[in-house]
């Protein structure tokens, strides 16, 4: 039960019981729920600001494991653009050179997205910063991994055109000569047999006996396998690609026809002494997009070192040609 108050009369010398009308009475409860309603809203701002509940408490334990797992993706991006980069390196440098082709430009490998902002919608965020950043990383990675793929690509390519070129390039001699006593005369100027003239001689020579197998120099095309060409006798010619062609004069007897596409090594004809010719032999010429070049660059394949250093000494021997 609540106190009765008393309110002192200066007028009766006495003190006088407050009685508190229905009004009062209904101001005074609406003051306590307001006061009440006041300090019960302080205590939750505080209590929200400075004390985190479960919720958020499992929310804020969850951010920090984002933060930390976005920062160890980013170091593993980082060791993968090291990686890359060392792959980018040795294709320009090795394999692209191996290929005789140029390096992609830097520009190319390094060039950014142009447009609109990619990551406008990863923005407004408490890590927009570290998630566009991861992002940027992971877009900028995939590119470079797309242009290397594709750079790989020319690679095998260029790879699989190096070893049909290797193979169709003339590289061995026209006759089996390993002992290097059946080259008889080399390119250059050399006495012609019939005229006793010096006179260009655009090939070179071996001597063998009649019969004795010709060989294809390098992977080919026959272009030709007739007597009609001045001089030459029977005679085949190999386009080999790539701006080489190769020719076998004299023959007495060709095994191809043309048309026909062969591989270094096999028999095309045998040695003969037909057309101009002053005895049986093999008149071997090697033309570069359509222009003469000494043979004698061509038989690394299968000349050791110092074999292929006493071919050179035995062609530019003075020597009389054969034809």
């Amino acid at each position: 039960m609540a106190k009765a108050k008393y309110r002192y009369n200066p007028h009766t010398l006495s003190y006088d019981k407050i009685e508190l009308t229905l009004r009062n009475k209904i101001l005074k409860s609406f003051t306590f729920l307001g006061a009440g309603l006041v300090i019960g809203v302080m205590i939750y701002g505080l209590a929200y600001t400075f004390i985190d509940s479960p919720k958020e408490k499992q929310l804020k334990r969850d951010n920090a494991h984002m933060q930390s797992q976005f920062n160890i993706l980013n170091k593993k991006l980082d060791q993968l653009a090291t990686v890359l980069e060392d792959v980018q390196h040795r294709d320009d440098n090795i394999y692209r050179v191996v290929f005789e082709a140029e390096p992609i430009d830097n520009e190319i490998r390094t060039a950014g997205f142009g447009g609109i902002n990619r990551y406008k919608k990863l923005e407004g965020y408490n890590d927009s910063e570290l998630i566009i950043k991861t992002a940027s990383k992971l877009d900028q990675l995939s590119k470079q991994l797309y242009i290397q793929s594709k750079s790989f690509d020319e690679v095998f390519e260029m790879a699989k055109k190096k070893e049909e070129m290797l193979a169709a390039i003339p590289s061995i001699q026209p006759v089996s000569n390993k002992d290097l006593t059946r080259m008889a005369s080399g390119y250059g100027h050399r006495i012609d047999p019939h005229y006793k003239v010096r006179k260009m001689h655009h090939g070179m020579d071996f001597t063998a006996p009649r019969g004795t197998p010709i060989y294809a120099t390098g992977d080919g095309k026959v272009i030709r396998a007739d007597r009609k060409s001045r001089g030459f006798g029977n005679h085949v010619r190999i386009d080999h690609g790539y701006g080489y062609v190769t020719l076998y004069a004299h023959m007495n007897k060709m095994n191809v026809r043309e048309g026909e596409n062969v591989k270094r090594g096999d028999v095309i004809g045998y040695v003969g002494n037909t057309g101009k010719s002053k005895g049986p032999h093999c008149h071997y010429e090697v033309r570069k997009n359509g222009n003469p070049i000494n043979p004698v660059n061509f038989y690394f394949n299968d000349l050791t070192p110092e074999q292929y250093a006493k071919m050179v000494d035995l062609s530019n021997s003075p020597t009389q040609s054969m034809d």
